[in-house]
C-alpha cells in the first residue's frame, strides 16, 4: 500500500510538473499588471489608424515610462519599395541605453528574408495572411527604466501606411534576473577556400577544420545571458549542396572543439539529408526553399533554443561553417535573438542600404553560360558535361 501510495504520489508530482510548464499552466492565475498597448490608432477618432514615413524619416512607435514587460508586437505595412522589408531598419532600447539592443531589417526580424513576402509559423515570431503581410513577435522584453522603439525608413519610397500594436504589461518590479532582448543582423559574402569549393570531395580530399577561425560569425556577445534563437537566410550561386558546416558555438572564451559543436547544417536545423521542403514546426523549420536546380537560390531555416537556451557567463562567440571547413561562397545573412545583463557590447554600425539589396538571381542564361566556357576550356568538342576525367 506504501509503495502504491508512493508511486501515486510520484506520478501526481510528475503531471503537476509536466503541466507547471505548459503554455496555459498559469492562465486561471489571477495577474498584478496593468495591460497596456501603443498602438497606431486614429486619435481623432476616424479610421485613418497608421503612420506614414517619409524617406529618411524616423517613427517612434513606443516610448513607455517605468517597469514592463513588452509582450506582442504586431506590424503590416503600405510601401510601393518592394525591398521595404530590408529598407525599413527596426531598433529598440531598454532603461535609457544610448547604443539599441535590436538593430535589424525589419523583414529579416521578424522572418522574412530578401525583401519578400511569405508566411511563417514559430512560437516567438509569425507571419500571417494575407500574403505574409501581417509581421508578429511574442518574445517578451522586460525592462525596468523605460522602452524605446523607432522604425527607420531609409527606402526612396514613402510608407503609406504603417500599422501597430505593442502590448505590454506594466509592473510595480519585475525580476532582477530578467535579461534583456537583444537582436543582431549580420551579412557576409563568404569567402571560399584558396584551392576551391570543394564540397563532397569533388575537387580532391577535403582539409580539416580543426579551430574555426574562418567560421560565419552568427554573434560575438559579451556579458552573461543565453543564446535563443536565430534566422538563417543564405542564397546560394551553385546548385552544390550547402549544408556540411557545422555550427559550434565558443562559451566563454572556450577553444576549439567547443562545447557545442554539431555535425551539419541541416543537423543543427533539426532535419536531415539535404532538405528541400517547407516545414514550420514552433522551434524549427524551413520557412522557405529554392525552386531551382539543387540547392541553388534562396533557402531561409529556423531555429529556436527556447526549452533549453544556450547559456553563457562571460560570452558566446556562435558561428557556423559555410561548407565543410568554410569551403563555400553564401551570400549569408543572419538575425541572432538573444537575452543578457546590460551593458551589451555594442553592434557594429550596420550596413547602409545599398550593401543590404539582393545579389543578382542565377538562372539557366547564367548557368548556359557556364556550361559554354566549360566546353571551350575542354576544346568545344561534342561534350554532354559530366565526362570522367580525360583528355577530349
Amino acid at each position: 500500500m506504501c509503495i502504491i501510495s508512493f508511486l501515486t504520489m510520484a506520478f501526481l508530482f510528475s503531471k503537476e510538473k509536466i503541466l507547471s510548464n505548459s503554455l496555459m499552466d498559469n492562465i486561471a492565475t489571477l495577474k498584478n499588471y496593468q495591460s497596456k498597448r501603443i498602438s497606431s490608432f486614429d486619435r481623432s477618432g476616424k479610421n485613418a489608424d497608421r503612420l506614414v514615413i517619409k524617406p529618411g524619416e524616423t517613427a517612434e512607435i513606443a516610448r513607455i515610462k517605468g517597469v514592463g514587460i513588452i509582450k506582442h508586437i504586431w506590424i503590416t505595412i503600405s510601401c510601393k519599395d518592394p525591398m521595404l522589408r530590408r529598407n525599413a531598419i527596426l531598433r529598440m532600447y531598454w532603461d535609457g541605453e544610448k547604443s539599441p539592443s535590436v538593430e535589424c531589417p525589419i523583414g529579416d526580424f521578424f522572418g522574412q528574408g530578401w525583401g519578400e513576402k511569405y508566411n511563417m509559423v514559430t512560437l516567438p515570431l509569425a507571419v500571417a495572411p494575407k500574403e505574409g503581410n501581417a509581421l508578429n513577435c511574442y518574445f517578451p522584453m522586460p525592462f525596468s527604466d523605460g522602452a524605446m522603439i523607432t522604425v527607420e525608413n531609409q527606402s526612396d519610397e514613402q510608407i503609406n501606411a504603417f500599422y501597430y500594436y505593442v502590448d505590454y504589461e506594466e509592473h510595480e518590479a519585475i525580476s532582477p534576473d530578467l535579461g534583456r532582448f537583444h537582436a543582431f543582423w549580420n551579412r557576409e559574402l563568404t569567402e571560399p577556400l584558396p584551392e576551391g569549393e570543394n564540397e563532397w570531395s569533388t575537387l580532391g580530399e577535403q582539409e580539416a577544420n580543426t579551430d574555426g577561425e574562418r567560421n560565419y560569425v552568427i554573434a560575438d556577445i559579451k556579458g552573461k545571458g543565453h543564446f535563443v534563437g536565430i534566422n538563417y537566410y543564405m542564397d546560394s550561386p551553385s546548385p552544390m549542396w550547402y549544408g556540411e558546416g557545422d555550427d559550434m558555438f565558443f562559451i566563454d572564451g572556450e577553444k576549439w572543439p567547443p562545447s557545442l559543436h554539431g555535425t551539419g547544417t541541416e543537423d543543427f536545423f533539426n532535419s536531415s539529408w539535404c532538405p528541400k521542403e517547407i516545414y514550420l514546426h514552433p522551434f524549427f523549420g524551413y520557412a522557405r526553399v529554392n525552386n531551382q536546380t539543387g540547392w541553388l537560390g534562396r533557402t531561409h531555416c529556423y531555429r529556436f533554443f527556447l526549452e533549453s537556451p544556450i547559456a553563457f557567463n562571460e560570452s558566446l562567440r556562435a558561428t557556423i561553417e559555410h561548407g565543410h571547413n568554410n569551403c563555400l561562397t553564401f551570400d549569408l545573412v543572419t538575425v541572432a535573438y538573444w537575452y543578457q545583463k546590460e551593458p551589451h557590447k555594442p553592434f557594429p554600425e550596420i550596413r547602409p542600404k545599398e550593401e543590404r539589396q539582393n545579389l543578382p538571381a542565377i538562372g539557366p542564361v547564367e548557368i548556359h553560360k557556364w556550361r559554354d566556357a566549360w566546353r571551350r576550356m575542354k576544346g568545344n568538342k561534342k561534350l554532354w558535361g559530366n565526362e570522367k576525367k580525360r583528355d577530349h
